[in-house]
């Protein structure tokens, strides 16, 4: 069983970008300009952007944390969206989710300009990914796909079972693992939570991609020797014994399961660290497609 660890493939990617950026710099070109914008202050919200402000910061990267009150309306939001799309000096941003209640997701999601969309949420974006064409990969389905490239994990003639259908992780992978190339060229079933007999898919599959949120939900007799188990699940779950009162858990038994598995990824550790890393990526990417359309 070999580990597809995160945090170590992360700070390779971080280095990776800090080695472009500096490049950059010392071409006399400008470095790239992420911003996050953050309505409101959800605890987890808080957590996520401040280290995102901070890993910007180590790789050389300039950023921008726009916090708006809790009470900003929809109609001042679209104003600071428009704003942000108009800035030419930020390359891409992203809208920290959840937003309030009282503001619609999707029309946010929808102002913001594609080319500037570096979290790949927009109908744009995603199009281009489905079409096989160069766009913004949203950042955890690109994190997963650079682990199985990094360590060589076999995709093709695969059979790969995503569990989960969200925009954010299941339905994107499930496009990304059957697309031509490595990785991908796998035949890929979509589970969720209608999906009769779910068992009968996940003992059959050669990659499992569990994005599900139900702790520990996978257990070893649902999976068969030599698999490969991507975790994306992340939930707190209560524990007196623990100094902080909670741990961490994915979607996988992992003392079960990895037993079984030839490659699994650990939580946390695994999926978590990649989201950021290929954040920047994009962001990256977003300032060389600028500086490509300026010249």
């Amino acid at each position: 069983m070999q580990l597809l660890d995160g945090k170590k493939t992360s700070n390779d990617i971080k280095n990776e970008i800090a080695a472009e950026v500096q490049a950059i710099k010392d071409a006399g070109g400008k470095v790239p300009h992420l911003a996050a914008v953050l309505v409101g202050n959800n605890g987890a919200s808080l957590t996520y952007v401040g280290s995102k402000v901070k890993s910007c910061q180590e790789i050389g990267f300039d950023s921008t944390l726009v916090a708006l009150p809790e009470t900003i309306t929809e109609e001042e939001l679209l104003a600071k969206i428009a704003e942000l799309n108009e800035d030419d000096n930020l390359d891409g941003y992203i809208v920290q989710l959840p937003l309030p209640k009282h503001i619609n997701e999707e029309k946010i999601l929808l102002a913001i300009d594609p080319d500037k969309d570096v979290d790949g949420f927009h109908p744009t974006n995603f199009g281009r990914m489905a079409l096989e064409m160069e766009t913004f990969i949203p950042a955890t389905p690109f994190g997963i796909m650079q682990l199985l490239e990094r360590y060589k994990v076999e995709t093709a003639g695969k059979h790969t079972v995503v569990i989960g259908r969200s925009h954010i992780v299941g339905r994107p992978m499930s496009i990304l693992m059957s697309r031509k190339g490595n990785p991908g060229d796998s035949t890929v079933t979509l589970t969720h939570s209608r999906t009769k007999n779910l068992a009968d898919f996940t003992k059959n599959a050669d990659i499992i991609i569990t994005a599900l949120g139900v702790p520990e939900f996978l257990k070893a007799d649902m999976v068969k020797e030599g698999v490969t188990i991507i975790d994306v699940g992340i939930t707190r779950v209560d524990d007196a014994s623990n100094p902080k009162g909670y741990v961490i858990k994915g979607d996988v038994d992992f003392d079960g399961v990895s037993k079984k598995a030839a490659f699994i990824t650990p939580v946390p550790g695994g999926v978590g660290p990649m989201t950021i890393a290929m954040l920047l990526k994009n962001t990256l990417l977003a300032r060389k497609m600028r500086s490509a359309r300026n010249q």
